[in-house]
């Protein structure tokens, strides 16, 4: 079969070259697939490059030491020891609370940002150990409706805090809730800066118009003796007023009249021991107003009776039914719903302008008798000259009286004194 044996070599040589073939179709085929997976890999990386710079870039970065969470638009920088106000603080924040840390001054400006925090809403500040406010000190934040400067020992709080630095041209406070309770500063502070905590609060509320929009103002624990005169006069939206545990013992000198939409009065757990008859027709005047009189030591005298007479008619007051006597001691925890005029009386002691005359002529006494001893203490010499020189004169004129009187007294010397005479 030496055709066979001839056909062999030609057969191998045919499937040699379809192999060749084969393999360069699939270089061919691997290489276009190559090119066109790196260009469409390409084209992928392109768009998402193009998607990412495309996004907006991101809203705020937390500051340190601060909790963020943009989902409650809320910042929480508490008990850091912060000594000023982050400066990059999210654009986002609505709430920021910025408790327990060691802020001393609150300067003008002190919460201008760019872009401007107009979000903020909600700004708490208690416990931070702030001494000073500068004018200003929370302008350019337009949305600020709530506004707690609680458990700060306060001794310098800027008539115009709550307006901007110029407050010439500055556009009223946004604020609606100011809770100022317990600044009292240290005692020291107090009278090394001759400092009225009451004044100076009255000064920053009553400084144009800056809070007419305020509707809640809460001033307790702040131990003030008395509310000064119009303190409350720039506050016509003014709802819920809590003045409780203070030590008003008086509210002679302040005026609710123009308050007509305040819904709440606390004055619960002060000093007060009537109230008047100006204070119970403007209290009774408001449309509106619940009064909370709870825990004052009432003095039931017959100063009490129309306050008596008012409570027993009224609804204004909340709880009256618990007010009792504090003194004096015959009346003490007789409830004042019960009393009768009867009860209500005065010891009979002098009237109180004539208790007036008399301690005013007591004082008059008093000063003219220190000015007698003082002259006494500058003239002591000269007095002491003057006293010895009566007692020689005394004795010159006493030892002229003893001489007469024994002459008289002896006859022999009676003679004598005769006859030199003769």
């Amino acid at each position: 079969m030496p055709g066979g044996c001839s056909r062999g070599p030609a057969a191998g040589d045919a499937r040699l070259r379809l192999a060749r073939l084969a393999l360069v179709l699939l270089g061919w085929i691997s290489s276009s697939a190559l090119t066109s997976s790196a260009t469409s890999s390409t084209t992928s990386l392109s768009f998402l490059a193009s998607a990412v710079s495309a996004q907006p870039p991101l809203s705020g970065q937390c500051p340190p030491l601060c909790e963020c969470s943009e989902a409650a638009r809320t910042v929480k920088c508490v008990n850091r020891n912060l000594a000023e106000v982050p400066a990059d603080l999210p654009p986002y924040v609505r709430n920021l609370f910025l408790t327990g840390n060691q802020l001393a001054e609150l300067p003008a400006g002190a919460f201008a940002r760019r872009p401007p925090l107009a979000e903020l809403a909600a700004l708490n500040l208690s416990g931070s150990h702030l001494k000073v406010v500068r004018a200003g000190a929370f302008e350019h934040l337009p949305s600020l409706r709530q506004l707690d400067l609680s458990h700060n020992p306060l001794w310098d709080l800027s008539p115009f805090a709550f307006w901007g630095s110029n407050a010439s041209v500055s556009t009223p406070s946004p604020l609606v809730e100011l809770i100022v309770n317990h600044i009292v500063p240290p005692k020291a502070e107090v009278e090394k800066q001759n400092l009225s905590l009451e004044g100076m609060v009255a000064a920053a509320l009553r400084a144009g118009q800056a809070l007419r929009g305020l509707r809640r103002l809460e001033l307790a624990s702040n131990n003030f003796l008395y509310l000064p005169r119009d303190v409350l006069a720039q506050l016509p939206s003014l709802r819920h007023l809590d003045l409780r545990n203070n030590s008003l013992v008086s509210l002679t000198y302040v005026s609710f009249r123009n308050l007509t939409h305040l819904e709440s009065l606390h004055l619960e757990d002060n000093a007060l021991k009537v109230l008047h008859n100006g204070t119970l027709a403007e209290l009774q005047g408001l449309p509106q107003v619940r009064v909370f009189l709870d825990n004052n030591p009432w003095v039931c005298d017959c100063h009490m009776v129309d306050m008596v007479a008012w409570l027993k008619e009224t609804e204004v007051v909340q709880g009256k039914a618990r007010l009792t006597c504090a003194f004096p001691e015959k009346m003490r925890n007789r409830v004042l719903l019960e009393l009768n005029n009867s009860d209500l009386d005065c010891d009979p002691i002098l009237p109180p302008n004539l208790q007036t005359s008399y301690v005013f002529l007591g004082i008059v006494l008093a000063l003219i008798g220190a000015i007698f001893l003082l002259v006494l203490y500058l003239n002591r010499k000269g007095i002491k000259k003057w006293m010895h020189n009566i007692r020689d004169a005394c004795r010159d004129h006493m030892e002229g009286y003893h001489y007469r009187y024994e002459i008289n007294a002896d006859p022999r010397l009676t003679n004598l004194s005769s006859n030199s005479d003769v």
